[in-house]
């Protein structure tokens, strides 16, 4: 007898339903597809327990005769390839003709369909039909899936919480619509309505009926296009965020997806405006060309594959740069955005900062034995205008923020300024850092070979390993401008340094930027720049709670508006807020 045997078709089609349909979601996920190809215009779905005891969808497409309602559930029947080619060239949500056999397979399925001439109803029982039968015309389809698993309890078993498996529906459904805003989509889960769009085509409307009215408010559209990719959506402000990516929706050519390099390219683009454990909101519909794309890489078909994919990845991280770069992007403490119209428009600028915004150990010690006593920094004490001529930029006099006055500091930390259109709040450190990281980033990136010779020459000491790390990695000392000799074991002198190394603690700079290069063996010149900007200008700025004067506030806010992104601190703090007139007379009832 024959050891190999062709498998039964009732356990090919369970096994099917193995990658298919995993969750309750699965299931929804696959009908909804199936009313999407069927040009509908409304899609209700209807579920009892989260869909574990029953789903219930109903469309108004353009629904099937009597011989498609039947043969819709044969394996691999499909109304959307026809031969080869149609594979490359995919236009349709589902077309493997593998959901439906699979879904009966481990349930019990009860189909009204009518093309508005005929209709019919199908009855099956865990893949096997037990009944057809004639039913009304009403165009449309209506799929009823009851007792999920039924006869395969050990998947059943496997099953998440109610609350989990309501919450992957309901997050699929949310990215469908968002997919469609030209669909009404309703979900309804033991009688309770989750989700209720308008299907009138307005994405920022479904954006609202989904997020709610302080998420719309706070969303920007952007646009683009190049040769091979066509983009379009909604970005949030960079204050609004979430600690997971359930909030950035992917789409091509309205299909929801998953690519983790696209996701990569847009939190680059969101970088050091947001905290890096923090996501942005997004709703970015690709459209593309069908061939240049794979959807057909796993049986969801959530994940794709692009050719061409720099090109995208380019055009996604220029969009969303450029939108955060023509922006006014201060809070407001009433959930409200400061309008652009208070603001002046510019192009980005860059810029060199005084010495005097980094941290003072001297001077920190006279304020602890004088506490009353104010402390003036000496803005004049170093030029680094005067010492990098060669680096020397024009910084534009227009600003994003329009000019500030402070009044006061509170807890030492906050800066209190005030102009014609209401009052804002600065942190002085993350304002400190941002200025300063824009500094060294310029300063490294332009490959700067200001040097100053120290009068006293510093020797760093390193452990074994250490040293044979660094000195694999001399080259990148050379190309910052440090002259160094090797001295003894494991030791070597630093003679000369960068300008741009603070002069309070340049020593203390300088074992940082040793650090990062023994800790990145891997070296990369663009992350190795922002690794040391963020770590000089984190450790080397002003800090909470250290004293400054008002001359000192003054120059800081000044400094602030000159930067290419004055909102945020490196690692995506807010370095100001604001309280508009309008919204101090809220606060005390002058305005209701």
């Amino acid at each position: 007898m024959s050891k190999i045997q062709v498998m039964d078709t009732s356990l090919a089609n369970k096994i099917a339903a193995g990658e298919v349909v995993e969750k309750t979601m699965n299931v929804v996920k696959e009908l909804v597809e199936n009313s999407i190809d069927a040009k509908a215009s409304v899609i209700k779905i209807e579920l009892i327990d989260s869909g574990v005891k029953e789903i219930k969808v109903v469309d108004d497409g353009i629904g099937m005769d009597e011989n498609d309602a039947v043969l819709a559930f044969s394996r691999h029947a499909t109304s959307k390839l026809k031969t080869l080619d149609d594979l490359f060239n995919i236009n349709s949500l589902g077309f493997r003709g593998e959901a439906l056999p699979s879904i009966a397979s481990v349930s019990n399925i009860l189909l009204k369909t009518s093309d508005g001439k005929t209709g019919t109803i199908v009855s099956l029982e865990g893949g096997i039909v037990k009944e057809v039968k004639s039913g009304d015309i009403k165009r449309g389809t209506t799929i009823i899936v009851s007792n999920l698993f039924y006869n395969t309890p050990v998947r059943l078993k496997y099953l998440k919480s109610l609350y989990t498996e309501l919450a992957n529906i309901t997050d699929y459904v949310n990215k469908m619509a968002l997919s469609y805003p030209n669909i009404k989509f309703i979900l309804i889960n033991n009688g309770k309505e989750l989700l209720n769009t308008s299907g009138n085509g307005d994405l920022l409307k479904t954006i609202l009926n989904i997020y709610g009215n302080i998420v719309a408010s706070k969303m920007m559209y952007i646009e683009s296009e190049n040769d091979d990719y066509m983009i379009n959506g909604y970005i949030s402000y960079p204050e609004l965020t979430k600690s997971n990516r359930t909030s950035m929706t992917l789409l091509v050519n309205n299909r929801v997806v998953k690519n983790n390099e696209i996701i990569k390219t847009i939190l680059e683009a969101f970088h050091t405006y947001i905290p890096k454990d923090r996501c942005p909101y997004i709703v970015l519909n690709i459209e593309v060309d069908p061939f240049l794309v794979d959807v057909n890489v796993h049986p969801t078909k959530m994940e794709v594959k692009f050719s061409k994919i720099d090109s995208l990845q380019s055009l996604i991280y220029e969009t969303i740069t450029n939108k955060l770069n023509e922006k006014t992007l201060i809070p407001k403490v009433m959930n409200e955005f400061v309008e652009d119209n208070y603001y002046k428009d510019t192009k980005e600028t860059n810029f060199f900062v005084n010495d005097n915004l980094y941290e003072n150990e001297e001077k920190k010690e006279l304020v602890e034995k004088k506490q009353v006593e104010e402390i003036t920094f000496d803005f004049d004490t170093f030029s680094t205008k005067e010492e990098i001529k060669d680096d020397e930029v024009v910084i534009q006099e227009d600003s994003r923020i329009k000019n500030m006055y402070p009044i006061g500091i509170v807890h030492g930390t906050y800066i209190i300024c005030e102009n014609d259109h209401g009052m804002f709040i600065i942190d002085q450190h993350a304002a400190a850092e941002r200025i300063n990281y824009e500094k060294y980033y310029h300063a490294l990136s332009t490959h700067s070979k200001n040097t100053i010779d120290v009068l006293i020459p510093y020797q760093i000491e390193l452990t074994s390993n250490e040293y044979l790390i660094l000195e694999k990695n001399f080259h990148i000392l050379d190309r910052l401008g440090f002259k160094y000799e090797e001295f003894g074991s494991n030791t070597i002198i630093i003679r000369t340094h960068p300008t741009w190394i603070p002069k309070y603690a340049p020593l203390e700079a300088i074992m940082k930027i040793i650090d990062i290069i023994i800790l990145n063996e891997d070296f990369d010149e663009d992350k190795f720049n922002e690794k040391v900007s963020i770590t000089l200008a984190c450790k080397m700025s002003i800090k909470a709670g250290d004293v400054i004067t008002m001359p000192d506030m003054t120059y800081l806010i000044e400094e602030l508006r000159k930067t290419k992104n004055p909102f945020t601190c490196p690692h995506g703090r807010p370095t100001i807020i604001a309280y508009t007139k309008y919204d101090l007379e809220k606060l005390f009832k002058r305005a209701m």
